[in-house]
């Protein structure tokens, strides 16, 4: 994989959209300090080379329903390729679970559960265990509450 090479305009067009969201060609345009047209061009470059993988909208689901964040390790029994597959494609299809990252170590996932309940949760583990998926242990932390959150904040490169 080429790294891509971004000037300090690029990098200040990213710091705007990562901050902002989607702007007005004018409004981006003001914050980066650069006229309309280049830096629109600018915006649309660095989508098409996929710098810019889309745009979205955080949701405070706690604002909208009850719900409880479960924050949740797993280790499969065997590590074989087609181990990882076939749980990886089994966790893609679960609503629920909002973030899965594969991990080197003594843990192979650390996953990001929203749950309308813990006894919702624990429903979803058991049916995840008699699946028989390749779960060899797991580990559940209850969020009390976020204390930081901050989605690929762009850093000094």
């Amino acid at each position: 994989m080429s790294v891509i090479k971004l000037d300090a305009t690029d990098l200040r067009i990213l710091s705007a959209v990562q901050t902002h969201g989607r702007l007005s060609k004018t409004a981006l345009a003001e914050k980066v300090n650069l006229s309309a047209t280049p830096c629109w061009t600018r915006l649309i470059r660095l989508e098409k080379a996929g710098i810019i993988s889309g745009y979205h909208a955080e949701i405070a689901f706690g604002k909208i329903a009850n719900v409880a964040t479960v924050m949740l390790e797993i280790s499969l029994k065997q590590h074989r390729y087609e181990d990882f597959e076939r749980f990886e494609k089994r966790i893609g299809q679960i609503d629920e679970i909002v973030e899965c990252i594969a991990t080197g170590g003594g843990i192979d996932y650390i996953m990001k559960l929203i749950v309308p309940s813990i006894q919702a949760y624990q429903v979803l583990i058991d049916n995840l265990l008699i699946e028989d998926i390749g779960i060899d242990r797991f580990y559940t932390y209850i969020v009390t509450r976020e204390v930081k959150s901050i989605k690929r904040k762009l850093i000094d490169l």
